[in-house]
């Protein structure tokens, strides 16, 4: 079974939103915070955004703070990245994990749980 599970990936137009969307058990749910990686052909795979649990403190990088929101239903047992104003250098694949609250920050190795990845480009 599947602990993660990332959709809402697809091709946009500079300045355009999309909104993704990490599916979780309810144990992940329940227990981990959830962060949203990024990794472009070429590059090392990059923190995006963080929320916590069970506070819901959110964090974000410098390059998409102000842009993108991170959010999650507990009931529909979601994590939500709501990308606006899309640049083209936001293109990659994204994706969700899980890690303890107090173990995970920015690091990938602090993460125990990975999706699958979603593919997004911004592109005239």
């Amino acid at each position: 079974q599947k602990q993660l599970v990332e959709s809402g990936g697809g091709l946009v137009q500079p300045g355009e939103s999309l909104r993704l969307s990490c599916t979780v058990s309810r144990f992940i749910m329940d227990y981990y915070a959830i962060a949203w990686f990024r990794q472009a052909p070429g590059k090392e795979r990059e923190w995006v955004s963080r929320i916590s649990s069970p506070d819901d403190s959110t964090e974000y990088a410098d390059s998409v703070r102000g842009r993108f929101t991170i959010s999650r239903d507990i009931a529909e047992y979601t994590v939500y990245l709501q990308m606006d104003s899309l640049k083209p250098e936001d293109t990659a694949t994204y994706f969700c994990a899980a890690g303890l609250p107090l173990r995970s920050g920015s690091r990938p190795e602090t993460y125990d749980y990975w999706g699958q990845g979603t593919q997004v480009t911004v592109s005239p």
